[in-house]
């Protein structure tokens, strides 16, 4: 068969002589009558094994047909990948006697295209036909127990599988697997046990075992046993023997047959025995944040702070939120590492995830290492391998292992460097991964049984080649070579340090890791106190349990249990990596659009070793923030970025069309950068499509495609949930609740018309508040298979945000934090989420049902499966969705984007014809009707927001949402931060009717007059013409193949309703004869037989219950259902109060489902022979999620009851596994044994459960063991009322299912008391303390006030009373203490969290009016630096930090948070490290800037922003005085000359990078001091001039020259200039001042404001007389701003003797106008230290509004007045300001002395026209956009002179920008640093052009 080619293909389905296997493509009932003998009644079997399956498969052939050769197979095998890949490297091992030399004839052993079951198939096959191993024997290998973490298991059994392990990797995944050789007919089930195995024993000797009960119609009296299989167990008939083989009593019987614990004691290597050094590796001197090893590995300062510090001081990884919206990694041209390229794939639908958290039990890390032996045998050879319990290893562990041969002779250990020579370029790096793979194939050659891929080496003269391709290569080269099972794979770097890294790693076939550079970062952040209250060792230890946790999370996402199956197993679909990277390196990857090939990755290698050791001039710079997560200036590209978040506000609040302009831009500019659907531009070239817009279907229309996204009411706010359910049904699209469930009233339509009412409800993982009625009301409901943010893990609200009300809607305990299980309860299965489509229908038969899936490789499969199963609706949903909290792994490396899983699925759905009976939508960072044509034509008809309409109501992107401190009060339960929330309804109106209208446009050109003509027509998109990469271009084809052209003639969009036939159901076709019943007006009680065909019984009932009668529902007792047979699924599911159902019989999963209220009592037969209390009367999963009602079985429940019950009472005779995991509320009573891991998890209700065998103290004991405490705390039932509720409650039972264990019970039921334990949660406790103190308190307090009487006085009655409003929570901590030591102290304790809500804002203070008003000394004062640390607590830390934009924050990009972070944590240095990265000159900016960033601070929205100037000044204070600042000379010239004219802050700036960079720089300045504007512009009161002249100085030590009294144009030709520089750069400034050419405009005492400023300033350094002074004088300033202030503040300090300030335009608002949204510089009324000093002097502000000077009056040539005229100013209708006069308004004010503070028209001409530059019609000078290249060559421009008058921090940031420019002008790679101090990262053309020190 092996040897057939294609055209003459055949399948043998067997040979065997013992078994004959029908199969084929056929429907159950087609089988019969296509196999005629199966029709003959003389044909007779011992054994029949059918397996008919529910085929997701759209593309099915007959050899995929179940059964095969030897087994048939229910369910996935999710390490299929890397048990194929282990199976291939393991035949180069294989021997065999009985196939002897033809042994090689059956290799492959697996068919490379089978399936999961294929393949396991041929295993078991060659196993068994080879003589290895029995059949049940070889099942246990491949299919084993979870024997790692269970203490009960007998050590013989555990022996066997510890050697089963060491001889091959478990086939993982959720399986029911059953098999025969024609002897033995067996079943296993893998160790989760989710899917169910059910059977009868009976009295004529026959076994009927199935998935489910029912399927064989059997005479309940012939049935001896009913049973089921149990996680991990073998049901096992031995027909030749005619028995029922025991499980213990067969796996023993394997276990004892070899001396396997003798084998591994004496032959098993483990680690602990190596006795590996804990000693640390020596680490140099070098600064953490300065170590330039760090930086060639890629690490960041956002990483150590965000990821890895958090790691090893929470033990575990840390939460983030709001998605990741950063650019992909292919889309980026700066250097990524490759593991950012690799998506973790996850399980949904087909399979699920499963519980690395309450299910940890199931789970192991554990892996054995090095050569493996012959599988084909069983010998002690077998288990001589290294035992590793976590695959991260500490350099310790690392040594001990390459010592190893020592004490293990053979054990040799080779080390291969990954590292190649810098001078190799590029080539070298393909050549190193050539080198590597041959030199590890050559050392297996000579014996070594270790191989270690290390990156030591890695230095200023040697790259690193990626660890992951490395490794990947290595891997797959060495199981071509059938060589990897020979030898343990162990690779020692310093690039990883992420979960996902480690991941990665050992997905592609890594044995262990040493991670040492982060072990090196760890110790060196303890030695700088940034790590502290743990040792070195200890941190390590913590990170190692950190990622240990984190690889068992992502194991988990996909299914898998144990670390063996996952390794090797490729679990990962890469995003943008070439095939010819694939196919070397990472074999068998999907890979679909193509991407960065092997010289991109070679070149991104070289970048990062450039950024490291490229720029050996200066001090290497401080790694840096890049904005991997965070958005920062400068750094990695966001799709929400302050731009978008702003201008989107301040559109739909204002209906500002401009600012929806620029917001439509600016998000299209970042899609374009970030996404797939960036490269994507429409088709619309030929005109002759368009048509006019009014043919196009209105917005109204439009919107009603429109869903907001799940978010929960816990995850967001009462207020942010309910603005969202109103908008969405005010424009008649839909809200959706997400899964924390919603309050009844919230369904109740307003006064005003409004209805708050979510027409969406979700039903996830965790169940919260599913009840009958919450089903009910609803339009559509939506089942959360997966979410994109977090993909194969549930949802998690912290306890900070689950408050009483936030409880009592979802049904759990307040204060307790929730994680919801993944979807793998009931939703395991494609079967299972058909059943629950079923029981959802069944809820509500006027409901959507909605299956939400997230997008990746074959989610078009599983889609169709869906639509299969009866979805009527499908989402799609992108990786970069927002979320409440998630694992940041989760967020960053799961799921892809929507644009593949949407063209994939459409396209997969019509090939199948299934796409006309679903509706399909997509979701994910959609911002701009661009993104929905993109989608629409992609094939969604409908469409998901949710960050964008959160960000319309008032979001602004903190990423804090997990933290319940979010500032704008959106992602917060908190009232005080709940009660800042300000959206509206409406701004959610208006985002959506911007985007219809825009959409509307689109379609109009593109010729489309609805939505649903447009879907699918991928035909009108294309790759973008100007889209290239110089890593590797990506192929967006597969996307862009119209669906309707791969199959012609079948529906492409949703034209039909699936038919669920709800009308049919059992319980529907009662509906008649109790409809009065339901109605409440009577009782109805029925009997009716029931099978298992009609399942999720009651549940149209309940449905009927709910609309009528709401959450109350009906009286109890009103309906009673008397049922007989075995009912099917979801028997009960969501029954509502007043609804009864008796079932005598038996069940299957699911009874009880979201009880809601109603009560389901079930029983054997009555003339059962069974005992009921020892046999499963009911299967899986019961009473899952049950919120309220009862539940009584007299009998035993499978696995997993009552999970996640909250609020049912239930009894039951014994459960399975899981039981009552995490349960939240209600009671449970188990009257017999438990499986393992009872109550994992559970933080609410209460367990009672009767501890029958043994004494009492041993039954205590064993129940004990089985039961996870790590949440509870197990007692004794000693209270009378409770002792009482408990006997009643098992009184009740008997009495309702005539239960004999029950009456033996209460019989006994004192004597049998002391043996009930009590299974109580400790949260759950703390909460019933917590309620019964308060109880205790408000009666004593009543009791207190009735006796008290009126004795006492009004104030002793008010005196302890809260009278001040919520914001009375503020605190001055400053104000509140009295001295600095104290200050100190309480700054240790402060709240960083939520210091922005709880602390004053404290700016620096200026000295007292009076005094400073007579000197020229400094205004303000610092504070303390405890003082300011309470400040910085006052930083948000935002996601998004609006202080850094470019367009209304910091120019220069200042990191604030990072520094304010620093300063609240007292780590100085570090701060003033990081200020320095982005600001020259702080000590200038910190005393003059007005502080734009202040003005964006989001704390500013509601409350008085950080004081961030008084932090940035105080730090380069603290800088000086403690000598950081000392001069750092560059360490070599490059021999480049450049002359700056100008000695301001823009030239300043660009000398300083400049310098730094090693060129030779003179600065120019016409005036006798360096500073310009600094020092002669600004007085003294201000900025001292002792603080400019402290920076001149430290430049010139470091080498700038300066040349003052040198007028570069007048005595200086700019010509010679020109010729003695390599590059000139003009920093003029803006000089021209701005006149006022009114009458009397010449007269003597009319001047410029900066003449008389910068006279008084030369007077005072030179200690002489001011010829222009305003002492005595009457002093009129004209014009505002800083520089009007400050000649009002120098005039006072002269000794004017009046000053009076005119302002042409009104008086600013106190508070935010209307047209000055946040975050816009505030233009608002302030009083700033000159009119401060003028109020003080003569007792009123100096200034004058609305007033205009007409003309100067003079006498003698001097001015003595001036005349004036009052203005009005009105806004027109098109929003335009105008002045008029107000007649009658003239007047006259005597004037000594008038002062023009107008601003600035521009720099001076003389030197710019001999240079011939160009300008603007302002007169500035002119440069491309983005660039500061005049025209003329080797010219540049920055500062005022190029963009007008700004301020100083513009200044500096021009300087900076223009240094740069100039620097890659003058040699091809610059590392001085983008705006925000981010050095990008960039690749040199040639090696040699990279400096590197010896």
């Amino acid at each position: 068969m092996h040897e057939s080619a294609p055209d003459s293909w055949f399948y043998v389905c067997s040979l065997a002589v013992r078994n004959i296997v029908y199969k084929g493509l056929l429907t159950p009932a087609q089988v019969p009558e296509y196999y005629t003998d199966l029709r003959d009644s003389t044909f007779e079997t011992h054994f029949a094994l059918v397996h008919s399956r529910f085929s997701t498969n759209t593309f099915p052939s007959w050899e995929r047909a179940q059964p095969f050769n030897w087994c048939a197979h229910n369910g996935e095998i999710n390490t299929l990948r890397g048990n194929k890949n282990w199976m291939r490297a393991r035949e180069g091992l294989l021997q065999s006697a009985a196939f002897g030399s033809q042994l090689q004839s059956a290799f492959p052993i697996i068919d490379e295209h089978s399936s999961d079951s294929g393949a396991f198939d041929n295993v078991l096959e060659l196993l068994v036909v080879s003589g290895a191993m029995t059949m049940p024997e070889a099942v246990m290998v491949m299919v084993p127990e979870a024997w790692q973490n269970d203490p009960l298991m007998p050590a013989e059994k555990r022996a066997f599988y510890e050697w089963a392990s060491c001889v091959m990797e478990p086939w993982d995944g959720p399986a029911l697997f059953t098999f025969s050789d024609g002897r033995y007919c067996g079943a296993s089930l893998d160790r989760n046990g989710l899917r169910p195995c059910r059977y009868y024993v009976t009295d004529d000797d026959r076994m009927i075992c199935a998935s489910e009960v029912g399927a064989v119609k059997v005479d309940p009296k012939s049935v001896l046993q009913k049973g089921r299989l149990m996680p991990g167990r073998m049901l096992l008939v031995d027909t030749l023997a005619g028995t029922i083989v025991d499980d213990e009593e067969l796996k023993l019987q394997y276990a004892r047959q070899h001396p396997f614990q003798q084998w591994i004691e004496e032959h098993q290597i483990r680690l602990e025995q190596l006795k590996p050094s804990n000693k640390l590796a020596d680490i140099d001197d070098t600064p953490v944040s300065r170590d330039k090893r760090l930086r060639a590995f890629g690490y960041s300062a956002e990483q150590l702070n965000l990821i890895i510090g958090p790691m090893v001081l929470g033990g575990k990884e840390p939460l983030g939120s709001m998605g990741n919206d950063a650019v992909l990694a292919c889309l980026d041209s700066t250097p990524r590492l490759p593991y950012e390229y690799f998506r973790e794939l996850f399980a949904q639908v087909t399979n699920p995830p499963i519980d690395p958290i309450r299910e940890k039990i199931v789970m192991s890390l554990a892996c054995h290492v090095g050569p493996e032996g012959n599988l084909l045998e069983i010998s002690e050879r077998q288990v001589q391998r290294l035992s590793l319990e976590s695959p991260i290893l500490t350099d310790g562990e690392l040594a001990a292992i390459c010592g190893m041969a020592d004490k293990h002779p053979g054990w040799v250990a080779h080390t291969i460097d990954t590292t190649f020579e810098l001078n190799e370029g590029a080539g070298g790096f393909a050549q190193a991964l050539d080198r590597v793979c041959n030199e590890a194939e050559q050392a297996i050659g000579n014996g070594a049984r270790v191989l270690v891929l290390s990156d030591r080496a890695a230095g200023p003269q040697r790259v690193a080649v990626s660890a992951l391709l490395a490794a990947g290569a290595t891997h797959h080269h060495l199981v071509a070579a059938k060589l990897r099972a020979r030898v343990a794979l162990i690779v020692d770097t310093g690039e990883a340090r992420e979960t996902h890294h480690f991941c990665t790693l050992v997905g592609y076939g890594v044995d262990a890791v040493c991670p040492y550079m982060v072990y090196e970062a760890l110790a060196k952040l303890h030695r700088e106190n940034v790590l502290v209250g743990f040792t070195v060792p200890e941190l390590i230890a913590r990170f190692r349990l950190a990622v240990d946790d984190g690889i068992r999370k992502v194991m988990s996402k996909m299914g898998i249990s144990t670390l063996q199956s996952y390794k090797g197993a490729q679990i990962f679909e890469a995003l943008g990596i070439a095939n010819e990277v694939v196919e070397r390196c990472f074999v068998g990857t999907a890979s679909r659009v193509g991407g960065t090939t092997l010289a991109g990755f070679a070149a991104d290698a070289l970048a990062m070793h450039n950024a490291a050791y490229g720029n050996s001039n200066a001090v290497p710079p401080a790694l840096g923030d890049e904005g991997e997560y965070n958005w920062r200036r400068g750094g990695a590209r966001h799709v929400n970025t302050p731009a978008t978040v702003s201008n989107m506000q301040d559109a739909v609040r204002r209906e500002n069309k401009a600012a929806w302009e620029a917001y439509t831009a600016e998000a299209q500019a970042s899609v374009r950068d970030c996404t797939l659907r960036g490269l994507l531009e429409l088709d619309d070239d030929d005109t002759t499509h368009a048509v006019p817009i009014d043919k196009v279907e209105p917005w109204t229309s439009i919107v009603k495609r429109f869903c907001t996204g799940a978010m929960s009411y816990g995850s967001i706010s009462k207020e942010a949930h309910t603005a969202l359910a109103v908008a969405m049904n005010a424009i008649g699209g839909k809200s959706n609740s997400g899964e924390g469930g919603e309050d009844a009233e919230r369904s109740i339509v307003r006064a005003d018309g409004s209805c708050a009412r979510s027409a969406i409800k979700q039903v996830a993982s965790g169940r919260f508040g599913v009840t009958s009625n919450y089903l009910a009301d609803a339009d559509e409901l939506q089942i959360k298979m997966a979410q994109g943010a977090k993909a194969g893990e549930g949802g998690e609200l912290l306890g900070t945000k689950v408050s009483a009300d936030i409880a009592r809607t979802r049904h759990t305990t307040p204060g307790v934090t929730l994680v919801s299980p993944p979807p793998h309860h009931d939703i395991y299965s494609i079967e299972d989420l058909k059943q629950l489509i079923y029981d959802l229908k069944s809820a509500n038969e006027g409901a959507r049902v909605s299956v939400k899936l997230v997008s990746e490789v074959g989610v078009g499969v599983v889609a169709a499966g869906v639509v299969k199963a009866l979805a009527d609706h499908i989402l799609v949903a992108g990786h970069d969705g927002g979320t409440g909290a998630a694992r940041w792994t989760g967020i960053k490396y799961a799921g892809l984007p929507w644009e593949l899983g949407l063209a994939e699925t459409h396209q997969t759905l019509v090939l199948n014809g299934l796409r006309g009976r679903v509706v399909l939508q997509t979701d994910g960072q959609l911002k701009t009707a661009r993104d929905v044509a993109i989608a629409a034509l992609l094939g969604a008809e409908e469409f998901g927001f949710a960050t964008a309409p959160l960000v319309a109501l008032g979001c602004v992107y903190l990423r804090r949402c997990h933290q319940n401190s979010c500032a704008v009060g959106i992602a917060t339960q908190d009232p005080e931060l709940r009660a800042k929330f300000g959206g509206q309804p409406e701004h959610v109106i208006n985002f959506f009717h911007y985007l219809a209208e825009d959409l509307r446009t689109l379609m109009a050109r593109l010729g489309f007059c609805t939505v649903r003509e447009m879907v699918g027509h991928a035909e009108r998109l294309r790759v973008r013409t100007d889209y290239a990469s110089a890593k590797g271009a990506l192929d967006l084809s597969s996307l862009l193949q119209p669906a309707h052209e791969m199959r012609r003639g079948v529906a492409t969009h949703s034209v039909e309703q699936q038919q669920h036939d709800v009308a049919g159901r059992l319980d529907a076709r009662l509906l008649p004869q109790l409809q009065e019943a339901l109605q409440g007006g009577t009782t109805a009680d029925i009997e009716v037989a029931i099978g298992n065909t009609d399942r999720a019984f009651g549940t149209v009932l309940s449905y009927h219950v709910s609309r009528k009668h709401g959450l109350s529902g009906l009286a109890a007792g009103t309906v009673r259902l008397r049922l007989r047979g075995s009912a099917g699924q979801s028997l009960g599911a969501f029954l509502a109060p007043g609804l009864a159902i008796e079932l005598e019989g038996d069940a299957n999963d699911y009874v009880g489902k979201g009880l809601s209220g109603g009560q389901l009592v079930l029983f054997p037969p009555r003339d059962a022979q069974f005992d009921a209390s020892s046999n499963v009367i009911v299967g899986n999963v019961c009473l899952f999620g049950a919120t309220s009602g009862e539940m009584f079985v007299r009998g035993v429940a499978a696995e997993r009851f009552a999970v996640r019950n909250s609020g049912a009472l239930a009894v039951v005779e014994g459960v399975g596994d899981h039981g009552c995991e995490y349960m939240t509320g209600g009671r449970v009573v188990v009257l017999g044994a438990v499986g393992r891991n009872f109550a994992a998890g559970m933080s609410g209700g209460i367990a009672y459960v009767l501890a029958e065998d043994g004494e009492v103290g041993a039954a205590r004991h064993g129940f004990a063991a089985k039961c996870n405490v790590e949440s509870v705390e197990l007692t004794v039932v000693a209270d009378a009322g409770e002792v009482q509720w408990l006997r009643e409650t098992i009184e009740r039972h008997a009495e309702l299912t005539g239960s004999l264990k029950a009456r033996d019970v209460v019989a006994r039921f004192d004597e049998l008391l002391p043996r009930f334990v009590k299974v109580l949660p400790t949260d759950y406790k703390r909460v019933l303390e917590e309620e019964a103190a308060k109880a205790k308190a408000e009666a004593e307090a009543k009791a207190k006030d009735e006796t008290k009487g009126d004795s006492g006085s009004d104030s002793e009655r008010t005196v302890c009373a809260d009278t001040h409003p919520k914001t009375s929570s503020i605190i001055d901590i400053e104000d509140a203490l009295v001295d600095d030591a104290q200050l100190a102290d309480r700054a240790r304790k402060l709240d960083k969290l939520r210091g922005f809500v709880r602390y004053a804002r404290r700016g620096d203070r200026y000295r007292a009016a009076t005094k400073r008003a007579g000197d020229w000394s400094e205004i303000s004062t610092r504070q303390t630096r405890a003082s300011l640390q309470v400040q910085a607590a006052r930083c948000i830390d935002c996601g998004v930090p609006f202080c850094q934009s470019d367009a209304d924050g910091c120019p220069i990009g200042n990191v604030i948070p990072k520094w304010n972070e620093l300063v609240f944590r007292d780590q100085w240095r570090e701060a003033f490290d990081r200020l320095m990265a982005t600001n020259n000159f702080p000590e200038f900016t910190g005393r003059v800037c007005p502080a734009p960033c202040e003005g964006a601070c989001v704390a500013g929205i509601s409350a008085q922003p950080v004081a961030i100037k008084s932090i940035e000044a105080a730090i380069i204070d603290h800088a000086w005085a403690m000598g950081w600042m000392a001069p750092v000379p560059p360490q070599r010239r490059t021999g480049h000359a450049v002359a700056v004219v100008g000695s301001g802050p823009a030239g300043l700036a660009a000398a300083d990078q400049l310098n730094s960079a090693g060129h030779s720089v003179t600065v120019y300045e016409r005036e006798d001091r360096i500073g310009g504007l600094l020092t002669y512009g600004i007085p003294n009161m201000k900025l001292d001039k002792r603080v400019v002249q402290r920076r001149v100085d430290k430049m010139e030590a470091e080498g700038v020259c300066f040349v003052t009294g040198v007028n570069v144009g007048v005595t200086l030709a700019a010509a010679d200039l020109r010729n003695s520089h390599d590059a000139v750069l003009l920093a003029t400034g803006a000089t021209w001042p701005r006149d006022l050419r009114i009458d009397g405009r010449d007269l003597d005492g009319v001047h410029f404001a900066m003449d008389f400023l910068s006279v008084s300033t030369k007077a005072l350094l030179r200690s002489t007389a001011t010829p222009l002074s305003a002492a005595g004088k009457r002093v009129v300033v004209i014009g505002g701003g800083d520089t009007g202030n400050d000649c009002i503040g120098t005039a006072v300090r002269q000794g004017a003797a009046s000053v009076v300030n005119f302002e042409l335009l009104p008086q600013p608002p106190a508070q935010r106008a209307a047209d000055n949204p946040w975050p816009q510089f505030p233009r608002v009324f302030k009083i700033d230290y000159g009119h401060e000093e003028v109020i003080a002097r003569w007792g009123r502000d100096p200034r004058e509004y609305c007033i205009s000077a007409k003309r100067f009056i003079g006498a003698n040539g001097c001015i003595e007045a001036i005349e004036t005229v009052r203005v009005e100013w009105t806004k027109d209708d098109a929003g335009r300001w105008t002045m008029e006069e107000v007649a009658g308004s003239e007047e006259r004010h005597d004037a000594d002395l008038v002062l023009l503070a107008m601003g600035f028209t521009g720099p001076e001409n003389q030197l710019l026209e001999q240079l011939a530059v160009a300008q603007t019609p302002r007169s500035n000078i002119s440069t491309p956009e983005g660039s500061y290249r005049t025209c003329v060559d080797s010219v540049f421009a920055a500062g005022d002179c190029r963009r007008g008058q700004s301020l100083v921090v513009w200044g500096i940031n021009e300087g900076r920008q223009a240094a740069r420019e100039i620097d890659t002008f003058l040699q091809p790679v610059s590392h001085l640093p983008v705006s925000g101090g981010i050095i990008p990262r960039t690749v040199s053309a040639q090696p040699e052009e990279i400096s590197v020190p010896a």
